[in-house]
């Protein structure tokens, strides 16, 4: 069974998580794969002392969303209190308001270049430090360190190249379009578990099995980046689309997605080139009408544009 956890490592609840997971699988086999997730996008590149952050009122609001009823620091005692219960300590709680991009490029490398057991000690050591050793894991000599006792020894060398940076910015906007919204999010197949969820819970979960619909990757990249344009981000959506568009220029589909995502990016000159094309390829395309149209309207051309929106109604009521 192949086991996605898509969590973020500066998440308590993701090593708590990790740790319900193994007592769920209780040893059987399966391949665990770590995916990127960001609860705080706004951290700063430079770590910040945690209490010196608790002070300031954005961040303080933000953690009292995470536990409606306590304060931030009710919340880390009681968060303490399971993280023990799960053995994790003796001394927990984080030192540091610290990015993960580092740390989330780091499990990247390490899957790509050892595989899912690597990857899976190199995620125990990061959640670690962060947590139980109180270290600034936004700090690359401290990941460094780190990938060489998790055995990982050239993984030090790679973060100081851009190796994994695009891989993981690529992979944030893939679990956004599959609509991870909390960390830790386990997931087989098209199926999804939010939380950390009790052992119990997780393994009837996975009893469940993979119910997932096999999909050549290029259909997969594409559904993606329409759901990205779903939840209204264009330009996530572009980051998607290029290897299609360098690969797949041709196909009416991705033409399609990408005349849309630039012009709801509002890239109307490439927008209108793309679906001049679209038209020239399918005259009966309705919705590359009605988008030219449209498009031809925002760059004030109206008149270009009537013909475009006229024809749009004529072939789809619903255009008019």
């Amino acid at each position: 069974m192949r086991i996605e956890i898509w969590a973020d490592v500066v998440c308590a609840w993701a090593f708590i998580g990790k740790r319900r997971l193994e007592k769920a699988l209780d040893g059987a086999e399966a391949e665990v794969i770590w995916r990127p997730f960001r609860i705080d996008p706004t951290t700063p590149d430079r770590a910040v002392p945690l209490e010196e952050a608790l002070r300031d009122p954005m961040v303080d609001g933000a953690l009292r969303q995470c536990a409606p009823g306590l304060t931030p620091a009710e919340n880390r005692v009681r968060v303490s209190r399971i993280a023990a219960d799960e053995g994790l300590g003796p001394r927990w709680g984080a030192a540091w308001r610290a990015g993960s991009h580092g740390a989330h490029r780091l499990l990247h490398l390490a899957l790509e270049h050892g595989g899912t057991a690597l990857q899976n000690e190199v995620a125990e050591q990061v959640m670690r430090a962060h947590f139980i050793e109180g270290a600034d894991i936004s700090d690359r000599r401290l990941l460094g360190d780190v990938a060489v006792r998790s055995g990982f020894a050239e993984g030090a060398a790679l973060l100081g190249t851009g190796a994994g940076d695009r891989e993981v910015r690529e992979l944030l906007l893939v679990g956004k379009a599959r609509g991870i919204a909390t960390s830790p999010t386990i997931v087989v197949g098209d199926r999804a578990l939010a939380g950390a969820q009790p052992p119990e819970a997780i393994a009837g979960f996975l009893a469940g099995g993979d119910r997932g619909r096999e999909m050549p990757a290029e259909v997969r990249r594409l559904r993606w980046a329409e759901s990205l344009l779903d939840r209204r981000d264009p330009l996530g959506a572009l980051v998607l689309l290029k290897p299609l568009l360098d690969g797949h220029g041709d196909d009416l589909n991705v033409r399609r997605v990408a005349a849309r995502a630039y012009f709801h990016s509002a890239q109307l000159a490439r927008a209108r080139g793309v679906l001049e094309r679209l038209i020239a390829a399918a005259p009966d395309d309705a919705y590359a009408r009605l988008l030219l149209g449209r498009t031809l309207q925002r760059l004030g051309d109206a008149d270009r544009a009537a013909p475009h929106l006229k024809m749009a109604a004529a072939m789809a009521p619903e255009f008019a």
